[in-house]
């Protein structure tokens, strides 16, 4: 049983009670029971998905892309290849193959869940257009039609009839898996507030810094890249790229062209992470060697032991040379990533300056604006005018009248207050006395109780005596 057999039937929706219709020609009930064929389709699809982002799919290139844990395998993750050996990996000796999987990439066509690597590539809209228009309706003759189904699909024939079709080798880009790489990568750019400079790669290093992006245990491919950068690039403009030098768009506004200052900045921040990856290696091969020297001389065997001194001086000299080095490209990147933030800011000035020279111009000098803020005063003082003209002119109100019957609100306003204090008080006492009556009766009972008591202890001690008495007798 392959790996991707094993991660397909791990899925929820590939229970084992799931097998016989999954494994079906589930095609034929497209119209007889739609909402079954569905569940089949979105079932499959989600899983050749899922394992395509895990590394589990047969590269296109026929490598097996079974995950490692060194995470050096390259395995295609951005693409599906529908053909035999597909169809043979997810072979069960059950079930057999799965019979209606060309129907589950017709859906997936037609959902734009997955396109044509060869229309993905040279229809820019192919992601954007409803349905899948993937053929302009101009051209819809039956030669050019004939023509697009042998050079284009070739072998996905849609809609021929109700059976599944068959798989002939077409390759699939996996939007889901494209769009979810390229989020990660655009958040993990921008989402560190990164200089002018730190926008800028070289494609090799890139590659080297996202090869894992989306799965850690194994690499996207050469063809997953190829296919990502003309995302970036075309479809979602968040990077400039030549095909050398990506440049990430911190906005809509970037500049979409590669200049020289961003060629040259990529090549040193390649070289200097090639450097600082051969100075790992020297100081790696220099303890090595340190300890071989060691082992040598313990052992008696001097001739070792003066080979390895010499080679781990030259490994000494070697790592010296590109410590210097190193420490002279970062000093030129540093003054690089200075006169472009210097760049930046004088930008920033320069526009700050035009939009206040544009703004005061609106205004105008000094003057004009002593003069309106007078005019403004002359208006508010002719506003405060009316206002009082208007007051004077408005009807009068005798004070006394108000005194007298803010008098009057404020008595009955006491008088309900005394009243609702009186009532309170009155319910207060009427509990008391509730309580002080309950108290006497509980005392009462007491005491007959206790009187009870003491008369039957009595009347009984009583009996005893007569009782004895009469025995005595």
């Amino acid at each position: 049983m392959s790996d991707l057999l094993n991660f397909i039937l791990s899925q929820d929706a590939f229970r084992k009670n799931r097998l016989p219709s999954l494994y079906s020609d589930f095609a034929i009930h497209r119209k007889t029971n739609p909402d079954g064929y569905a569940v089949n389709v979105a079932a499959w699809e989600q899983a050749l998905t899922k394992a395509a982002k895990n590394g589990y799919i047969s590269s296109s290139r026929g490598q097996v892309s079974t995950p490692s844990k060194s995470a050096n395998r390259k395995s295609d993750h951005l693409l599906l290849r529908a053909d035999q050996s597909l169809l043979r990996d997810l072979e069960t000796l059950e079930w057999g193959q799965p019979v209606a999987l060309g129907a589950v990439f017709e859906e997936a066509m037609r959902n734009r869940a997955m396109i044509p690597l060869q229309v993905y590539r040279t229809n820019p809209a192919s992601l954007r257009k409803p349905q899948w228009g993937f053929i302009d309706p101009g051209v819809l003759n039956p030669w050019n039609v004939m023509s697009w189904g042998l050079k284009t699909l070739k072998g996905v024939v849609v809609g021929v009839d109700e059976s599944s079709p068959g798989l002939q080798g077409q390759e699939f880009v996996i939007v889901e898996n494209l769009k979810d790489t390229a989020e990660r990568i655009v958040k993990h750019v921008m989402g560190q507030s990164p200089s002018h400079t730190d926008l800028v790669y070289s494609k090799e290093r890139f590659v080297d810094d996202f090869k894992t992006v989306l799965n850690q245990d194994s690499e996207l491919s050469e063809v997953d890249f190829d296919v990502l950068f003309l995302y970036l690039s075309r479809d979602s403009g968040v990077i400039a790229y030549d095909g050398k030098t990506i440049k990430f768009r911190p906005s809509n506004d970037a500049p979409r062209e590669i200049t020289q200052q961003d060629s040259t900045v990529a090549s040193i921040k390649a070289l200097m992470a090639t450097m600082t990856k051969q100075v790992d290696n020297l100081e790696k091969k220099i303890s090595e060697l340190n300890l071989t020297a060691k082992t040598a001389l313990q052992n008696k065997n001097r001739i070792s032991a003066l080979s390895a001194v010499r080679s781990k001086k030259l490994a000494e000299r070697n790592l010296q040379q590109r410590l210097d080095t190193l420490v002279q490209l970062e000093e030129v990147y540093s003054k690089i990533e200075q006169a472009a933030s210097q760049v930046e800011y004088m930008q920033v000035m320069e526009a700050s300056t035009g939009a206040l020279r544009g703004l005061n111009a609106q205004i105008g000098d000094a003057t004009k604006v002593e003069d309106v803020v007078d005019e403004l005063r002359d208006e508010m003082s002719k506003v405060d005018e009316i206002g009082n003209i208007m007051n004077e002119a408005g009807p009068q109100v005798d004070e006394a009248e108000v005194d007298e019957e803010l008098e009057e609100l404020e008595n009955k306003e006491r008088q309900a207050r005394e009243e609702a204090e009186s009532e309170e008080t009155r319910q207060k006492l009427a509990q008391l006395d509730s309580l002080e009556q309950k108290a006497k009766e509980t005392a009462r009972t007491t005491v007959d109780q206790a009187l009870d008591s003491e008369l039957e202890d009595r009347l009984s001690r009583m009996s005893v005596e007569e009782t004895a008495g009469t025995a005595t007798q």
